[in-house]
């Protein structure tokens, strides 16, 4: 007895002595990594400078973590951010600096450890080369925790390497995988909505809409309005020739919604329409392939665009729904003139008479 009872207190000691040795040690590390990305810079930034897409590629996603993410109105730009919990693991991201198509810089904080993320997207031959530098310090308790797992160097190399291959895959598929169908005729119903017109230029519409509708969404949520319908831009003025773009980022209600002065949401009525229909099922990156898609359709049947229409955009599933932007589903809808109706020959009753008969007698045709 001991003799165990000597054992125990040295593996004590033991324990005693790694503990303080590693609580000394100096917390600040920086660890830099760089991957190519087989996708187009521009494509690669807009990716990950929204937090809405980090569960498709970050190294912590896998089918047996309980992980729970937390998303204000506001997860791409400067001032958006993230949190996260799995179990008694917390933490949180936010992005405090963009420059457009170049770097993003975030602050990181996950059980107490603060870190600067600096993302750098250059161009490549082979696509995008992006470089991440990760540099923090540790505090006490994660100190112990990463010794006795190989190191804060090994954990973090470990987890980026796996991040950024999975945002490669991700984005070779997810991004080029899409399909296009003009559906023909529709028509758009009559009905209330709550919307926010924005105007930019035209480089930029997609990147507002991205901005503007979950805005939309936390606005409903946060109000606890109800949701008669999926949410749609109406596209008001699309000028190229002086590059501004003016669009309403639009929720249907179920009824008319009065709106204090003051606000930038405000009540609208949808008018209903007749319009070609086109569906996308895929990224954003292809509407501009849809929509020249169902001009194509209009020209090659025949019809004519009523430009006093409202064109729109009906974004069925997206984001929100489904993470993969291989499943997102969006409507296209062009305002049209529908056809005039081809004339029907119908067949009148004729009274015999002495100089014609019931054989010879002429059809009349009524348009």
């Amino acid at each position: 007895m001991r003799i165990l009872k000597y054992i125990f207190l040295l593996l004590l000691l033991a324990c005693i002595g790694i503990t303080v040795y590693v609580a000394t040690q100096k917390g600040d590390f920086k660890v830099t990594r760089s991957w190519i990305i087989h996708t187009p810079k521009s494509t690669v930034f807009d990716y990950v400078n929204d937090y809405k897409n980090w569960e498709t590629f970050g190294s912590w996603m896998s089918k047996d973590n309980p992980i729970q993410f937390t998303y204000p109105a506001k997860t791409m730009g400067a001032g958006a951010r993230f949190s996260w919990q799995n179990n008694s693991d917390t933490g949180d991201l936010r992005t405090h600096f963009v420059k457009e198509n170049d770097s993003i810089a975030q602050k990181a904080n996950w059980n107490g450890t603060v870190a600067d993320v600096h993302f750098k997207f250059s161009d490549t031959l082979d696509g995008t080369k992006v470089t991440v530098q990760i540099r923090g310090k540790m505090d006490v308790l994660t100190k112990i925790k990463t010794f006795f797992s190989g190191g804060i160097h090994s954990i973090i190399v470990d987890g980026m390497e796996k991040s950024l291959r999975n945002l490669d895959k991700t984005l070779a598929y997810e991004i080029k995988t899409y399909s296009i169908k003009v559906n023909g005729i529709s028509q758009r119903n009559s009905g209330y909505c709550l919307k926010q017109t924005v105007s930019c230029k035209v480089k930029n519409v997609t990147k507002n809409i991205k901005i503007f509708l979950p805005k939309m969404v936390h606005f409903f949520k946060k109000n606890q309005l109800p949701m008669a319908g999926k949410p749609f831009v109406l596209y008001e003025r699309y000028d190229i020739a002086n590059d501004i773009v003016t669009f309403s980022v639009c929720m249907p209600t179920q009824k008319q919604i009065f709106i204090s002065s003051g606000s930038d949401v405000t009540s609208a009525e949808i008018v209903p329409f007749t319009c070609i229909k086109t569906t996308l099922t895929g990224d954003y990156s292809h509407l501009q392939e849809a929509w020249a898609k169902a001009r194509k359709y209009i020209a090659d049947k025949g019809y004519t665009e009523n430009f006093a229409g409202k064109y729109s955009e009906v974004y069925l599933k997206t984001i929100d729904d489904v993470k993969q932007p291989s499943q997102w589903i969006t409507e296209i809808h062009i305002p049209v003139f529908p056809k005039a109706a081809p004339a029907v020959p119908l067949s009148l009753p004729i009274t015999p008479t002495a100089t014609s008969t019931p054989e010879t007698a002429p059809e009349a045709a009524i348009p």
